[in-house]
């Protein structure tokens, strides 16, 4: 399970895990402008985004693989230009759908992968892959929702629409990472937990602590709503 809380305190320097209205203090410019969120939270917006090294680590490695597109076989383990058409086809073949029958057929498309751990796959108790690296060797949970997350972009959803979440799982007792999608005004959850694409507001076991874009990331604090 990917240990997101561990990371962050590591990344930010926050406080304990359940001191989450702690976590990272914004400038007082940003802290003016809380806004509530999805899963009965308010959000407080940043447009740092140094300390999250995994993540744009991941962006970066996503750009070398569509640049690179090298040649080779769909039967070889290493993703290449024949995976990368299969990605395309099936990305085509959702281009005519409405928004909302885009993103259930990616979650559907994307939670097929087995799910493996970091320590398995990567040595590391916590890893972001890009994803050409998750077709190549599948992933946890960050690594379904960037996956989603690039799929989504490709299709032509603009970065203020998608949001990856770090969330607790009250439940499970476990940090967890999701994909979040807004559509008009609507806050859509991609979750390789759960089968179907479920409005936020429907979800009552998510606690969020940050989400990020490519451009902006967002600490989560509850809401009083």
């Amino acid at each position: 399970m990917l240990l997101i809380y561990r990371s962050l305190r590591r990344l930010l320097g926050a406080v304990a895990i359940t001191g989450m209205a702690a976590l990272v203090m914004p400038a007082p410019a940003d802290a003016a402008k809380a806004a509530q969120s999805f899963f009965k939270s308010k959000e407080i917006r940043s447009s740092n985004l140094k300390p999250f090294k995994k993540w744009t680590g991941a962006l970066v490695r996503y750009s070398k693989e569509v640049a690179l597109h090298k040649s080779g076989s769909c039967k070889s383990k290493e993703f290449n230009a024949c995976h990368y058409k299969i990605w395309m086809k099936f990305l085509v073949s959702t281009k005519d759908k409405d928004k909302l029958s885009q993103i259930k057929a990616i979650n559907g498309y994307m939670n097929r992968a087995k799910y493996i751990t970091d320590s398995r796959n990567w040595g590391q108790k916590d890893y972001w892959a890009s994803p050409g690296q998750f077709m190549e060797k599948f992933g946890d949970c960050e690594d379904y929702a960037i996956a989603k997350f690039m799929s989504l972009k490709l299709l032509g959803f603009p970065s203020n629409m998608l949001r990856v979440v770090a969330v607790k799982d009250l439940n499970l007792k476990v940090g967890h990472a999701v994909l979040v999608v807004i559509i008009d005004g609507k806050y859509y959850l991609l979750d390789n937990q759960i089968k179907q694409v479920v409005e936020t507001k429907n979800v009552h076991h998510y606690r969020p602590v940050f989400s990020i874009s490519t451009q902006h990331w967002w600490r989560h604090r509850l809401s009083a709503r």
